[in-house]
């Protein structure tokens, strides 16, 4: 079945914004280098300013009746999400503290892996074959870029440090396919600010007793992670998420960890290896060829969505959706 040239349009656009959303995520790491401080406390201060700053936005546009309308299911249901969010966080930075940063990165970007394989029993819907090869390609080329690190374990933190990358991962599948169930009928900012307020007071304990930014610097780039690489980014990413599959988003979700190298080289003088150069490249061949499908036909169709990119009224809402 040939899919209307609108919908081909509006999924072709969502793997766009997701991808620049990824982009934009790549350069976290750029940004933590100026940032001091625990990484619990780093989580806060971005969830915390991305959170503020999506509420000032609602304020501004007159949209608070929004967060005060969310029916008492609603609202839990997007707080789980807030929780969710700080655990997976939580669990990916601390990987990253115990862990070799190739075993953290290969175990915590296996998760749109997870998220192909569950969409299936989210949506009810047979599992579209046609993501293999580009699912494939895209981990392949995360693996190429990652083993020349070394991705052997040699203590118990480092093990203890390998399972908490993959229980992110996890968590991340979970995020995922929560989130596209949950905006089916809540916007985006009204949508984070819960999340991240949530979130934010989680955290507060780690605020109160563990080291922050010390420097106006580094208050400064958690200021703009929570800004530009939460706030903006998250409402370019959702804004995507709306349009296309769940499945296919995650495939283009590995243009996150590609970028990161590409700044590191550019930014931080860490030099491009031909791996680098080889699993890049099959990370962006795996996107290409989801750009390509059909996001019309399988398991998960494409919601409609107004054009502030808000959720469609329900009776506009496709049935196939993992709503």
């Amino acid at each position: 079945m040939t899919q209307p040239e609108h919908t081909r349009s509006d999924s072709l656009g969502g793997l766009l914004r997701i991808a620049a959303a990824a982009v934009v995520w790549g350069t976290i790491p750029l940004v933590l280098r100026a940032a001091d401080g625990s990484s619990a406390v780093k989580v806060f201060y971005r969830v915390a300013f991305a959170g503020i700053a999506m509420l000032v936005w609602m304020i501004a546009r007159g949209r608070l009746g929004e967060l005060t309308s969310l029916s008492r299911r609603k609202l839990l249901s997007v707080a789980g999400q807030g929780v969710l969010l700080t655990v997976n966080w939580l669990l990916f930075l601390t990987a990253l503290d115990m862990t070799k940063v190739a075993v953290a990165e290969l175990l915590g970007y296996t998760g749109p892996v997870f998220v192909a394989a569950l969409a299936p029993f989210v949506s009810k819907e047979a599992f579209d074959k046609r993501i293999i090869l580009p699912l494939a390609l895209a981990l392949g080329g995360i693996i190429v870029i990652l083993a020349p690190q070394g991705i052997t374990l040699g203590s118990r933190d480092e093990t203890i440090g390998a399972v908490l990358a993959f229980c992110s991962a996890l968590t991340y599948a979970a995020l995922l396919l929560r989130s596209k169930r949950i905006i089916k009928d809540i916007s985006s900012p009204a949508l984070m600010v819960v999340e991240y307020s949530v979130a934010s007071v989680l955290l507060l304990p780690a605020l109160l007793f563990l080291p922050g930014p010390s420097t106006p610097i580094a208050f400064g780039a958690l200021l703009t992670l929570g800004l530009v690489q939460t706030a903006a980014s998250g409402l370019v990413f959702l804004s995507g998420l709306r349009r296309v599959r769940t499945d296919h988003a995650a495939i283009i979700m590995y243009v996150e960890p590609v970028s990161a190298v590409l700044f590191a080289a550019a930014f931080l003088s860490e030099g491009l290896t031909w791996p680098t150069l080889l699993g890049g490249a099959m990370v962006i061949g795996g996107g290409a060829l989801v750009a390509r499908l059909d996001a019309g036909y399988g398991p998960e169709a494409p919601p409609t969505t107004n054009a502030d990119d808000e959720p469609a009224p329900a009776d506009a809402q496709s049935p196939l959706s993992l709503g």
